[in-house]
């Protein structure tokens, strides 16, 4: 990153943090990511600590913009993210639930992502980078705490995307046909596919991920039998999710 465009961000991110006017902060946080999104993303990583300082913005619309900073430059800087995952685990509790529903969407991309890059590295590289094990670490908390999201008492809103994230999750972790070695270009994109461990890995288990999967959609199918005490819009996403599932 020119020293110019460092400057710039930094003074920038500063605005977002401290300006008096919501416009300007959210103006200057969308100029950041753009010079974030065009810098190197070890350059870029550079001003991540300055970013995560936005958690703490009493202006959910700051918050919200932050997320999708987040998101957007995160994956481009995979390697230099990990420094972001305390923000969207924080931002899951977030008394917004545009706040909090957001930051379950960002993490569900995120943790979809990373699943693939670690079954991708060790495949063709035959071992997984430490960066990339780390980054595995704060998304097994992330799916931790959405399945908590999904059971217990909360804003309706949150639930419901915390409920598609466990579908989600069956989908990743559900054996079907799917041959890794018709995955044979690296950087293709392609969704995850359970097969793709059957030649082992180091610490993905696809035996207690199936299991733990099938829990999950245990745990959708339980919901739906206690339908009387859940809310109409609860009720529906479970059906929908069960459907879903059913016609994989």
């Amino acid at each position: 990153m020119a020293a110019v465009s460092r400057d710039q961000a930094l003074s920038l991110l500063a605005a977002a943090n401290n300006h008096g006017d919501l416009a300007v902060k959210l103006s200057s946080l969308k100029q950041v990511r753009g010079i974030l999104s065009s810098a190197d993303p070890s350059l870029a990583a550079e001003l991540f600590p300055y970013l995560v300082e936005l958690q703490s913005s009493p202006e959910s619309l700051v918050r919200k913009s932050l997320i999708e900073t987040i998101e957007d430059i995160g994956l481009k800087a995979m390697e230099h993210s990990s420094i972001l995952m305390p923000v969207l685990l924080a931002f899951l509790r977030d008394g917004d639930s545009g706040v909090a529903g957001k930051s379950i969407v960002c993490g569900t991309n995120f943790f979809c992502r990373v699943l693939e890059e670690i079954t991708m590295q060790f495949r063709w590289h035959g071992k997984v980078e430490r960066w990339l094990e780390e980054l595995w670490t704060w998304m097994v908390r992330f799916k931790d705490a959405v399945f908590a999201i999904a059971l217990e008492p909360g804003l309706v809103g949150t639930k419901l995307l915390a409920l598609k994230f466990l579908e989600t999750h069956v989908l990743l972790f559900t054996s079907d046909s799917n041959d890794f070695e018709n995955f044979t270009k690296e950087g293709s994109k392609q969704t995850f596919n359970i097969s793709w461990l059957s030649g082992g890995h180091p610490f993905l288990d696809p035996v207690s991920l199936t299991s733990e999967a099938n829990r999950m959609l245990g745990t959708l199918m339980d919901l739906l039998q206690s339908a009387c005490n859940l809310p109409g819009s609860v009720i529906i996403t479970v059906v929908n999710c069960l459907n879903s599932l059913c016609r994989e």
